[in-house]
């Protein structure tokens, strides 16, 4: 009878001990980024304990207690059978989100939050990228916590409760769980207290601190109004730290860098290769070494940084001229597609024949239907390949896709051109036919640098390479041996050659990947009035240059004075150089306060047929 009327408590110590185990396993898988000494891992485990797995297991009792005070009331109810779903469904959800945490940590470097909601309804993107025997691995681990969740629960819970006086059994049997239950919840449910860890002893520690469930269920909102989603200023003062920030367009140009107005266009847009490795921006020496050869060639754009940490992010930012957004990416969004602008529409409309270039299939993030919203009128993929030539594991390895992107240009006669070409092999599981170097990493993205070299010399030898603007840019970077608290991440190449370019040379200026649209639209003498995002950074209005990036749990601000970079999850500062009056993240929370705010706006300026 005493197990009975104290099932409630078994249960409680059964959760964290759930919860433990999911510590102890993330803190064990990511072993690669960075690995913790026995004092801060235990330090970790006992930080969640106190922080959060006190509060998360008290609230995933409520719907026993709830069940249990009932059949207090009325003893025929059979207890076990009826919370039998309700174990089953919550132990599926606890496991999935605790695994998946784990897992996605390795690639991404922040906590599991519906974000992830959004790349799960595209898992080919998640199946290209690893092994069958790692998604295997995925699938045991969390069938086993699954298991290890929802079975001791049922046993634990009695198929009925005993009689007596239902007021002093509830009092005995809920008390310790409803005082948690209150206390935690007072204290902890606010989601900036995600992250519990001041001053954080290190990235990983405390991150493993956070509850999974917790940190995946702060993520949740519940309205689909943007407008206030990140109110960390008033308005008032959002206002005056926004102003300027992004000036009127205008047209005018300080600096001349082609040699025609209208050239062809052909982007070269590079999976993940960020300056880590780019030996002339600090990067990794050799692993570059084509991009280190076509540089004196071109214009290269030494203080370039991408907006944010995936290609559809950085697709809608380098080719509409857009921010970013933390949670949201406006690629699958269909309903914001019509208000975003389009640097294919602004060319189409100049009578450029546009088109976008992919070896792999363009299913992932929605991708097609985004490019042909954006009015991108020639669309090739991975049907234009043979079965042969199919060889890597998201599709045509770059050297063969790349080379048959020249062959599309050696065919443009008359009139005027705009192409992106994107590369896909310099991602997992990293399988490229190329062995130059033994990190398969490194070598991958040697592989990408060693097919886009082979690309500009063919371009070269074709009659249109005079009439050629060729922009080399990454979609964003990859976290190679380091984390968001390092810029390098979002610091990128920009390559501007070809026959179009007036001189090679170096360009200093600050500027953000969603900047490319306004300034080259502004050097091609068309109008950019409808990019509010984009800043023509060669014109004379540019006298404030700075750029701002982003990422699920942070943002990056970084101007003359040094950068920083904002944890908007644990409200933390993460990194400061040099340390200033804190004017450059107040500056960064009205960009993203202000762009939130204007997705409302958005919406209201959709045509009424949508």
């Amino acid at each position: 009878m005493k197990r009975s009327i104290h099932f409630l408590e078994y249960l409680y110590c059964h959760l964290l001990i759930v919860f433990l185990i999911g510590r102890v396993g993330f803190i064990l898988n990511n072993r690669p980024i960075e690995q913790l000494s026995f004092v801060d891992a235990a330090g970790a485990c006992w930080r969640g304990f106190v922080g959060h797995d006190l509060m998360v297991a008290a609230m995933l009792l409520v719907i026993p207690w709830l069940v249990g005070l009932l059949a207090l009331r009325r003893p025929v109810l059979r207890l076990r059978a009826w919370l039998t779903s309700y174990y089953i469904l919550m132990g599926l959800a606890v496991a999935a989100i605790i695994v998946a945490d784990a897992v996605m940590y390795k690639f991404w470097q922040f906590k599991l939050g519906t974000v992830v909601l959004s790349y799960a309804a595209s898992p080919e993107g998640a199946t290209n990228s690893v092994s069958l025997s790692f998604i295997i691995l995925c699938a045991s681990a969390f069938l086993l916590l699954a298991l290890w969740t929802i079975i001791p629960c049922i046993l634990l819970t009695p198929k009925t409760l005993p009689t007596g006086n239902p007021e002093r059994l509830w009092m005995r049997n809920i008390s310790i769980i409803w005082l948690f239950l209150i206390v935690s919840g007072l204290c902890f449910m606010r989601q900036g207290d995600a992250y519990t860890t001041k001053p954080h002893p290190t990235q990983l520690a405390d991150h493993a601190a956070v509850n999974a469930v917790y940190a995946f269920a702060s993520s949740v909102h519940l309205s689909d109004n943007y407008a206030g989603r990140y109110d960390f200023l008033s308005e008032e003062d959002r206002t005056d730290y926004f102003k300027g920030l992004y000036p009127e367009p205008s047209d005018d140009i300080q600096d001349t860098l082609l040699n025609r107005q209208r050239p062809d266009i052909l982007v070269v847009f590079l999976e993940g290769f960020g300056s880590r490795f780019v030996e002339e921006l600090g990067g990794i020496p050799d692993v570059a070494p084509g991009l280190s050869r076509l540089i004196p060639e071109g214009i290269f754009w030494e203080n370039y940084y991408s907006n944010s940490f995936r290609t559809d992010r950085g697709t809608v930012s380098a080719f509409c001229g857009w921010l970013s957004y933390t949670d949201l990416g406006l690629m699958r969004q269909t309903e914001f597609h019509s208000a975003l602008p389009s640097l294919a529409r602004s060319l189409g409309r100049e009578g450029y024949e546009t088109g976008y270039f992919y070896g792999g299939a363009m299913t992932n993030m929605g991708k097609r239907q985004f490019l042909e919203d954006m009015e991108f009128r020639n669309l090739y993929d991975d049907t234009a390949f043979s079965s042969e030539e199919k060889s890597s594991s998201w599709g045509v390895n770059d050297s063969v896709a790349l080379q048959k992107a020249c062959q599309l240009i050696s065919n443009w006669e008359g009139g005027h051109h705009f192409l992106v070409a994107q590369t896909l092999s310099s991602h997992e599981p990293w399988d490229v036919p190329y062995h130059r170097l033994e990190d398969e990493k490194l070598n991958a993205f040697a592989y990408t640098d060693y097919s886009v070299a082979c690309m500009m010399d063919s371009l070269r030898q074709l009659p249109q390479w005079q009439n050629l603007l060729v922009i080399i840019i990454p979609d964003h970077g990859f976290l190679y041996k380091q984390s968001y608290k390092d810029p390098g991440f979002f610091h990128a190449p920009m390559l501007w050659t070809g026959g179009a370019i007036r001189e090679p040379r170096r360009m200093s200026v600050l500027m953000n990947q969603s900047d490319i649209a306004a300034t080259l639209l502004s050097q091609m003498g068309i109008r950019h009035d409808e990019y509010p995002w984009s800043r023509n950074v060669l014109s004379r209005t540019y006298t404030y240059p700075f750029v701002y990036c982003n990422y699920p749990a942070g943002v990056l601000f970084s101007d003359s004075t040094g950068t920083s970079i904002y944890d908007i999850t644990g409200d933390a500062v993460m990194m400061e150089q040099p340390a200033d009056d804190g004017l450059r993240i107040m500056r960064a929370k009205a960009i993203l306060q202000t762009s939130y705010d204007g997705l409302t706006e958005m919406l209201s300026r959709r045509p009424i047929e949508e």
